[in-house]
């Protein structure tokens, strides 16, 4: 199979381990981990072009291209990261992890517990946070020995991870593109989570988290949580436009089975999800979206938060996604603005909703790409 130019082709991730123990924020401490990793174009080399993607809570470290050459389905921002695309791969070299608590590779829920036998951690493996999180892609950024990122990027969650980086390492970075995302969830948002939480904690197969012990998942509450997840991802218009209100079979059917076609959708999305996604996983993810909060530490304080940020900052919104609104991102802006912090904004006319992200809506993509190349080193574009 042959793939477009603008495609990074055939990728093959890499495992890394780290065998010293993690203090995490909860308390617990992980005694050895993993994080599994995709990289894309090449590292120049003073190592000065080198660009951290950040997933969001379904992501993983399969950003871009194909994992053989009969693959269907590219990496999940692979409209955006390429030869020539936004996050261009001839210019840059593209970092992509999946998030320790995942369940793509990194160390999890699913992955064997050293202090019990090692079966599965299953519900015993520990909340993370964000900062956590953050705190393990320094470490992989200096096992990659990038001392400073070019960018940090992320969207939605992603976003959020982003945000940290310029909080926590403020000279590892320079520029921080933040999309899609908030400086905390609002309480709809977390009300959101405990609802898709609650649907997965209440079926009866999913055995206080120990269902690989029982060789069984929660099935029927991983689709209830993807399908109220996904409805909050798209926008009243996006929905509108793709299913309407049309019928599967063109009349009623006077019974509760699939009658319309959103509701055939959504069951379809619930149902590829609860096949590809760990149950305990999605607690923790969804967790960690609740506990966001980098002015926690400030008194509620998001400028002084913000006052020790060093990077250039990108922040974009979309007009049509209410999960996390334009208003969400502009609260970002006005405390960078406050610290008299480079920052640039757009709020970009997009139909999707909060799903916008994800696809190469031109003045987005036009948007990031300028971004990121503004303040490239001469030299780099030649050493790549």
């Amino acid at each position: 199979m042959s793939f477009a130019a603008d495609s990074v082709g055939v990728v093959t991730p890499q495992k890394f381990t780290f065998e010293q123990p993690l203090q995490l924020e909860c308390g617990r401490i992980l005694p050895r981990f993993e994080l599994m990793v995709e990289t894309y174009g090449t590292l120049n080399s003073d190592h000065s072009n080198a660009i951290l993607i950040c997933h969001a809570l379904s992501g993983h470290h399969h950003a871009a291209g194909f994992h053989h050459a009969d693959d269907k389905k590219p990496g999940w921002w692979d409209a955006c990261i390429g030869p020539g695309k936004a996050i261009d791969t001839n210019i840059f070299y593209v970092v992509a992890l999946n998030n320790i608590g995942g369940c793509n590779g990194s160390t999890g829920p699913i992955s064997p517990n050293p202090e019990n036998d090692n079966r599965p951690y299953g519900p015993d493996f520990p909340l993370v946070t964000v900062r956590d999180w953050v705190k393990t892609q320094k470490m992989l950024s200096e096992r990659l020995e990038i001392d400073v990122w070019h960018a940090v990027v992320g969207g939605s969650l992603g976003g959020m991870q982003a945000q940290q980086w310029a909080v926590d390492y403020p000279d590892a970075l320079k520029n921080c593109v933040v999309i899609a995302s908030a400086p905390k969830l609002t309480a709809q948002n977390i009300a959101f989570n405990e609802v898709a939480r609650q649907s997965i904690l209440s079926d009866p197969d999913f055995y206080h988290g120990r269902y690989l012990e029982h060789d069984s998942y929660p099935k029927r509450g991983l689709i209830l949580a993807r399908m109220v997840g996904h409805i909050t991802y798209l926008s009243e218009e996006a929905m509108k436009q793709k299913f309407g209100r049309d019928l599967k079979s063109g009349k009623f059917m006077y019974g509760f089975d699939v009658e319309f076609q959103v509701e055939s959708y959504l069951r379809y999305q619930g149902e590829q999800f609860s096949r590809n996604f760990d149950a305990n996983t999605y607690l923790i993810m969804t967790k960690a979206l609740d506990y966001f909060d980098p002015a926690r530490e400030f008194d509620g304080n998001l400028p002084e938060a913000l006052a020790q940020t060093k990077c250039r900052f990108l922040v974009i919104s979309f007009t049509t996604d209410w999960r996390f609104s334009p208003s969400r991102s502009q609260e970002i802006v006005n405390a960078l603005i406050s610290n008299h912090k480079p920052v640039s904004y757009m709020d970009i006319e997009a139909e999707q909703g909060h799903d916008s992200f994800l696809f190469p809506i031109p003045l987005y993509v036009k948007t990031l790409h300028n971004f990121l190349t503004s303040t490239l080193q001469p030299n780099t574009a030649s050493e790549v």
